[in-house]
């Protein structure tokens, strides 16, 4: 299982094999593709009930917002979506990363989840979590995380519930 490094990406997605909707070829990096954050976003409710986690659905228990920009206050997490579709062949897959830069700040841009499975074709949802100690205003258009690019040994192919998605 190899890493692709930038030619390498360019070269997959010249032969259609990594399919980036958009692509912007600057972000592009050495080993990793910069992806961008969307307008849509998801913040839980506040609630003193108990939710099990068996039978919730995090849509039970957060409001889709869209808007050009959202504060995150100290301790709050909140759900984003990428701007890129990517879509992967049976034989790749991925991990996502947040950036230093954020990570700085104390935001935390994917908690948990990171791995992206052969196959995949959708927009990332992103945990976004402050763990920082100041609100922190996130804009649409950011690059926000990056995507790590794995050849697998074998193939296979994700069918699960979150093939698809296109919103947070």
């Amino acid at each position: 299982m190899s890493i692709l490094t930038k030619q390498e990406i360019l070269k997959e997605i010249r032969k259609g094999h990594i399919l980036i909707t958009p692509f912007v070829p600057e972000n592009v990096g050495p080993g990793s593709l910069d992806l961008t954050l969307d307008n849509k976003f998801r913040t839980f409710i506040r609630s003193h009930k108990i939710y099990d986690v068996h039978t919730t659905d995090y849509s039970d228990i957060t409001k889709l917002i869209i808007t050009d920009s959202i504060v995150v206050r100290p301790q709050e997490t909140i759900l984003g979506i990428t701007k890129e579709k990517i879509t992967l062949p049976s034989n790749m897959c991925g991990w996502l990363e947040g950036r230093s830069r954020f990570a700085r700040l104390g935001l935390m841009i994917h908690i948990s989840a990171s791995f992206m499975q052969p196959g995949i074709s959708n927009q990332q949802v992103l945990e976004i979590t402050n763990v920082g100690h100041v609100p922190l205003r996130l804009h649409a258009g950011t690059r926000i995380c990056q995507f790590i690019f794995q050849k697998t040994i074998g193939k296979a192919r994700y069918s699960g519930r979150f093939q698809k998605q296109t919103a947070p």
